[in-house]
């Protein structure tokens, strides 16, 4: 009896996820206003800013945006793995991957996620080996290592999928 009442309220505990899943909807929403920002501080500056500068901009949106889609993910699917499913209307837009995105595609999903953010974030400081805010050489040593640890991380992950997945057929 203890065991039973024990076991559902462990379950129910579930429920704690659901305002950490809101809160990512909060830092969304705070992403988004910092995009709005630099696209708003950039504008009246638009045509004196030179190439390489606008680029590095735009790599920063890119990566704000890559940030935005990697929030959206993990707040939709880690609900629906791990707290409820979400009801959507049939006549509401719904998103193609909902639903069908377990635990295992989530990390993957995340780690490639993280992968391309780096790879923005590598380029960006490539980029600006130039400029004003030069890394040093030990520092783009450094942002080299840490991104391809992130490389042979999301690998690694992968690779330990495709062996689970083999092995359970």
């Amino acid at each position: 009896m203890v065991e039973k009442y024990f076991e559902q309220l462990m379950y129910a505990s579930r429920w704690v996820l659901a305002p950490i899943y809101l809160g990512l909807s909060l830092g969304l929403l705070m992403l988004g206003v910092k995009f709005f920002q630099e696209v708003i501080h950039t504008l009246p500056v638009l045509l004196s800013v030179g190439e390489a500068e606008l680029i590095l901009i735009i790599l920063s949106l890119v990566d704000m945006a890559l940030v935005g889609g990697l929030i959206v993910m993990v707040m939709f699917s880690g609900y629906e793995n791990f707290v409820s499913q979400l009801d959507i209307h049939d006549n509401s837009e719904k998103l193609s991957w909902l639903g069908k995105l377990d635990s295992g595609s989530l990390k993957q999903k995340v780690a490639a996620s993280i992968v391309a953010i780096s790879s923005i974030h590598l380029l960006q400081k490539f980029m600006n080996v130039a400029g004003e805010k030069a890394p040093t050489e030990n520092q783009l040593m450094w942002y080299v290592i840490i991104h391809l640890t992130f490389v042979l991380s999301a690998l690694g992950m992968a690779w330990v999928d495709k062996i689970n997945s083999q092995s359970k057929n």
